[in-house]
Order: C-alpha cells, then structure tokens, then sequence
C-alpha cells in the first residue's frame, strides 16, 4: 500500500508542478511526508513509465506518457485501486476515488481521450465527467468500466 501511495503522490507531483529531476522528486516527496531514496525514486519512474517532455521554456520536465501511447498496466493497477464507484446521472458521471486521488485520476481518463467527454473536473475525492446528454454518459461509465 506504501508504494502505490507513493506513486499515486508522485503523479499528482508531476501533474502539477514542473519537476526536472529525480533529485526534485525526491524532495517534493519528503514534502509530502514520503520518506525515499533517489533510488526509489528511479525505480517508480520506471515502474510508472514516466518520460521527459519539453516544456514552453526549452526545460524537460516528468510526465505521463500521452494518449497517443498506450498507458501502462501499472497505471491501470493504480487507477483501479483508486476508483471507488462511478455513477451515472443525466449527462454526467460522478466518479468516486479515494481521498487525495482524483486530480491523479482525472489527469488519467484525460488520457484516454473518451471523445464523449465535453470536460473534467474534480475536487479532493470525486472526479466529474461531463457529457453532451445521458447517451454518451452512459457510453462513457462504460468504457471506464471495461478499463477497471
């Protein structure tokens, strides 16, 4: 349970903050009251399948890989220990997460690129998925259903 806490904390870290460097995430980390090594911290990277990206400001910075790449088994694992339940109601659905997830996972089923998702927001342990009318919401609670 301690390392998916960790990496939940760490991609909320990278969603949103610029983090350069293991060295940042580590300290960004202890921050958070996480207790690591730089070398833990290598080996979540790859266990996320983190990459680099280039910033607006020629800077590299931790990221998810896109939605044009395949998201990881490990992400999915984390996502699906994440949700709680997902509700559907008139064009909307409600996705319950526990407590401190829901920004990690709305920035994952952003990923995804459900095209029957108008927009996304969240609060601490609710994500809310918005859609044109309950057809496509439905659509929606259901291929995030085959994701878990």
């Amino acid at each position: 349970m301690a390392r998916n806490s960790r990496h939940n904390k760490i991609l909320e870290i990278i969603s949103n903050n610029e983090i350069e460097t293991q060295e940042e995430l580590v300290v960004a980390l202890k921050n958070a009251k996480f207790d690591v090594t730089q070398a833990t911290i290598s080996r979540d990277i790859k266990e996320l399948g983190l990459i680099k990206i280039l910033t607006e400001d020629k800077k590299y910075k931790y990221a998810t890989a896109s939605s044009s790449q395949t998201i990881s088994d490990k992400m999915k694992s984390i996502l699906k220990s994440c949700v709680i339940s997902i509700t559907t109601a008139c064009n909307m659905n409600v996705v319950k997460v526990m407590k401190s997830t829901a920004s990690f996972v709305a920035s994952i089923i952003e990923q995804y690129g459900i095209s029957q998702i108008l927009g996304i927001t969240y609060g601490e342990d609710t994500v809310l998925l918005v859609s044109l009318n309950i057809d496509d919401a439905i659509l929606v609670k259901e291929k995030l259903n085959s994701l878990f």
